[in-house]
């Protein structure tokens, strides 16, 4: 009962339908729902922006493998500055403690507010989170990778991954969860990384894009 609760709050049905209804208008090659594909973090340079009053819509992670038409992917704002980004840049880079971290500050804040944060309860929880998170750096520097999120949480395909959108013309288009991740990739400078594939626009499908979004570093395109 506990999966078939959490399938359906991930959108699961539905997705289903959108791989079908994908696997008959573009034929075998079509993007599938939570679908893992690889993009290079240091080509992104944009973070989605919603504007739903002017044809950008708020995408979810429900969206995912979502063929959209239109000029939703021009809707953008620079990853210049962003406070988990430039938290693990302090921690990391600067030696900054997590617990000094502006991150980690304003997750207390929340936690103080709300009760619950991204699903933690208590500063002993966040505290743990983050220690995870150093040794995803650690693993990431030594190997130059990161691991896929659904191979290492046993989730359907790359659910809870790092989340982007495809432009018209390929370029991955940063939005919602994975953050955290995507930065200690970001900050390492790795060739290519996973991520969840969100909504991708019908151009890049049409253009064959999806073959480079499925090859993995040093690898050969696998198939959908």
């Amino acid at each position: 009962m506990k999966d078939v609760k959490r399938a359906i709050s991930a959108g699961v049905p539905g997705k289903v339908v959108r791989d079908v209804v994908n696997r008959w208008r573009f034929g075998p090659d079509a993007p599938q729902s939570d679908e893992l594909i690889w993009i290079r973090p240091l080509h992104v340079t944009d973070f989605y922006r919603a504007d739903p009053a002017n044809g950008a819509p708020r995408f979810r992670r429900r969206h995912s493998g979502m063929v959209a038409s239109g000029d939703w992917d021009m809707s953008r704002k620079p990853l210049t500055s962003q406070i988990k980004l430039d938290s693990i840049r302090d921690h990391f880079e600067r030696g900054v403690p997590w617990h000094q971290t502006d991150i980690f500050s304003w997750m207390l804040k929340r936690l103080d507010k709300e009760g619950v944060v991204d699903g933690f309860s208590s500063r002993e929880e966040l505290i743990a989170r983050y220690e995870g998170l150093d040794r995803i750096y650690d693993e990431a520097k030594r190997t130059g990778a990161l691991r896929p999120h659904g191979s290492v949480n046993q989730t359907r395909r790359e659910h809870g991954g790092i989340l982007v959108h495809i432009a018209r013309d390929g370029t991955p288009l940063r939005d919602g969860g994975g953050m955290h991740r995507f930065a200690i990739a970001y900050i390492l400078g790795l060739e290519k990384i996973p991520a969840q594939l969100g909504v991708i626009h019908a151009d890049a499908v049409h253009a064959g894009l999806m073959q480079d979004l499925r090859t993995p570093p040093g690898g050969t395109a696998t198939t959908a």
